[in-house]
């Protein structure tokens, strides 16, 4: 007999999955969190949650909100469960349910007088997102671009914003008009530095229509740094079908991720912070080495297996690394050109830190797809592949491997794979990479054009070659063949 999700009846819910070990009624809203999505759900709800089951901290709930239709889409289905999720943590060797509880509302939609005036409650602590490396508004050097129409916007009508930024400074500004201090800004995405690049895009919005206030931001405010991981994939019928199946809960959103996950964060809150410590949370002075490893090695291992295995008609991730070619690829590129460049890590050996990586991507359970990792990429190459590519040609260090990554890339967006099948494309940008795909064919230079997302390392003779070279062959010979080449050290001209 299944049990739909709701705090009436989470009693029936305990036969198969753990629930809160506190009343959810004696939480009081301390966060308010933009993006919630699965990786939110899967990681920094499941902190609190595991703080809240220790008896402490009540006073730090998540209230959501958001911008965006997907963002509704959500509060719809959550509002229906009393905003409890079903987390599913699988391993090789175990597949676990546990309900979680920490987030308490999630405010309308786009309603920027309800969501201006809950981050003016002096009872709100800290603004945390997960909005997607794409919801920065930066280029390919990590510079926040005041001049886009949605920031400038804002930037024109400061009392009704629309982004999470200008929702954000309006908050600020209603907090400081009020007496109130202010809250700290805490970013929970994928982006190197992550907490000055929320910095400027904040900062910056605030300075289009006040720049006194801009500059009372920058020196009031805190912004922690922070690197997070878990591996969590999209939700689908599958995962919903699953958990009724063999959990009998109904939850019209819940979240399947791996076992592992982590959290290092700047220990820089403006106003107080949970004791995060206490359940895992590393804190440390500087995030730095801690978002190399993690962004160029997992995030960077990600892009790098994505393309080869779509061309490849791989669907889930762990059959691509099962692929024994595309497995060796990635640890060629690995060893290489991304593991040499990352500078060492405090009490970390990056050589395990990688047969970590290896073992989590071939988790069978966690049904990663490429698909996901394929996503975005005009956001995540810049900031996951590119990097470590520039690192390279800095040190005079050859970029084989990496320039391959790109050619795959450029491949993917002609929009075929090696068989034949047509690519679905999911990226904002996807107009301009396929045109430019299509003509890179007959001169790879084309598309290489674009200085938001290759910014100086289209700008080397080497890099050029390189791509160029591995393109062509790409083409002539295809992908599976193309690897081959690079692992037996001949596909450099």
């Amino acid at each position: 007999m299944t049990c739909k999700l709701s705090l009436a009846t989470l009693s029936d819910v305990a036969r198969t999955a753990a629930i809160p070990g506190y009343d959810r009624a004696s939480l009081k809203a301390g966060i308010v969190h933009f993006g919630v999505g699965n990786f939110h759900r899967a990681h920094q709800a499941i902190y609190l949650d595991d703080l809240f089951n220790a008896g402490t901290d009540h006073d730090w709930a998540i209230v959501g909100a958001g911008v965006l239709p997907s963002d509704a889409a959500m509060r719809e289905k959550l509002a229906a469960q009393d905003f409890l999720t079903t987390v599913v943590e699988q391993d090789n060797n175990k597949t676990a349910a546990r309900v979680t509880a920490p987030m308490i509302d999630i405010l309308p939609v786009g309603d920027a007088v309800a969501i201006i005036a809950k981050l003016a409650d002096p009872e709100i602590r800290i603004v945390s997102m997960t909005i997607t490396e794409g919801g920065y508004f930066i280029d390919a050097s990590g510079t926040f671009n005041p001049a886009h129409p949605a920031i400038a916007a804002d930037g024109e009508n400061p009392k009704a914003p629309k982004t999470v930024f200008g929702l954000i400074v309006a908050g600020l500004k209603a907090r400081k008009d009020k007496g109130i201090g202010p809250f700290t800004v805490m970013s929970c995405d994928n982006i190197p530095h992550n907490g000055i690049v929320t910095a400027n895009a904040v900062v910056g919005t605030a300075a289009l229509s006040d720049p006194a206030f801009a500059d009372w931001i920058r020196v009031n405010v805190a912004f922690p740094n922070a690197m997070v991981d878990r591996i969590t994939p999209a939700t689908s019928q599958r995962e919903i079908d699953f958990l009724r199946d063999n959990f009998q809960i109904e939850d019209s959103w819940p979240v399947y991720c791996e076992e592992f996950k982590q959290w290092v964060l700047e220990d820089k809150f403006t106003a107080g912070r949970p004791a995060l410590e206490k359940v895992g949370v590393t804190f440390v002075a500087d995030v730095t080495p801690y978002e190399h490893m993690k962004i160029r090695i997992l995030n960077g291992g990600h892009a790098a297996i994505a393309y080869p295995a779509a061309l490849m008609d791989i669907h889930y991730v762990h059959d691509s690394m099962e692929d024994l070619l595309i497995r060796a690829f990635l640890a060629k590129l690995e060893k290489d050109e991304i593991i040499p460049i990352v500078p060492p890590v405090p009490n970390t050996s990056l050589a395990d830190y990688f047969a970590l990586i290896e073992h989590r991507l071939l988790n069978p359970k966690i049904a990663d797809t490429i698909p996901r990792l394929a996503q975005d990429g005009s956001n995540r190459q810049p900031k996951f592949i590119l990097p470590s590519t520039l690192d390279n040609l800095r040190q005079g260090r050859d970029v084989v491997g990496l320039a391959l990554v790109s050619a795959l890339w450029c491949r993917y967006f002609a929009g075929t794979t090696d068989s034949g099948k047509d690519i679905v494309f999911n990226d904002a940008s996807a107009e301009r990479l396929h045109a430019a795909a299509l003509k890179a064919k007959d001169d790879p230079s084309a598309f290489l054009v674009f200085d938001d997302i290759f910014g100086d390392v289209a700008k080397s003779e080497l890099f050029r070659k390189r791509f160029a070279h591995a393109l062509k062959t790409l083409w002539e010979k295809g992908t599976r063949e193309t690897l081959q080449l690079y692992l037996d050290g001949k596909l450099a001209v």
